[in-house]
């Protein structure tokens, strides 16, 4: 199978196993912050040891930063207009009066999955294997966001069905955002290039700073999400050097 279908299939994969868990079985928080803090390791090394560089190698180090500053600011703007995670919103035993917030985050979380798309389309540009590494992070990071949605939609709806095809279409935006990108990569200049995959950069370290980091960290009487975060970088480390 071409490895473009693989991507696909794994960037994907996140947001349906998540609204699987979500109706099927209770969740684990500690679990959904380890595998928070695992993606933000991925995607703090990825950002830093192969996006940023490839980004300063096709254009210049004035064109990276500015694409680095534009993609956190896109992010940054639209935090400011939806609404996050929350690990309160995890469970099938909050009640009805979720539902409208259950709505909100899956809108918010929609709109926020188009740039990862993008992201996971950058990573070509510097080889299928760094796409993928860019796929799993994201589809690891989804799993968590899947059950956040479809749980407290399903405690009110009491539809398994609904609720996990409702949760699961936050993978539209993902394989849009891929397929969009990927396209225009083919069609522009080099130092263009830079800085959408510069930019790509700044998504990724925004969305691991900002809520990732922050949320996996909130259990503080336990050290596993260090660890974790840990893994996650020296799993980029690893399958650079084979």
């Amino acid at each position: 199978m071409d490895p473009i279908w693989w991507i696909l299939i794994i960037s994907v994969a996140g947001p349906i196993l998540g609204s699987a868990i979500g109706v099927l079985a209770p969740s684990s928080k500690l679990l959904m912050y380890n595998m928070l803090s695992f993606a933000a390791g991925v995607m703090i090394a990825i950002s830093f040891l192969e996006l940023i560089p490839h980004a300063i190698n096709v254009s210049s180090v004035m064109i990276a930063v500015l694409g680095i500053v534009l993609g956190s600011a896109v992010m940054y703007l639209l935090d400011r207009i939806l609404p996050h995670i929350h690990p309160g919103l995890c469970t099938q035993e909050q009640g009805c009066h979720l539902k409208k917030t259950a709505i909100y985050l899956l809108v918010g979380i929609f709109i926020h999955n188009f740039p990862e798309g993008m992201a996971i389309a950058a990573g070509i540009v510097e080889g299928t294997k760094l796409s993928m590494m860019i796929a799993i992070a994201i589809a690891v990071q989804n799993v968590p966001e899947g059950i956040c949605t479809s749980a407290p939609y399903y405690a009110c709806t009491k539809k398994k069905l609904k609720s996990f095809l409702v949760s699961s279409s936050t993978a539209i935006p993902i394989l849009a955002g891929f397929l969009i990108t990927k396209f225009i990569f083919e069609q522009i200049s080099p130092a263009l290039m830079g800085m959408l995959v510069a930019a790509t950069a700044g998504v990724m370290i925004y969305i691991s700073a900002d809520e990732l980091i922050p949320t996996s960290c909130s259990i503080n009487s336990n050290h596993s999400t260090i660890f974790s975060f840990m893994i996650g970088i020296l799993f980029v480390v690893m399958l650079g050097l084979i």
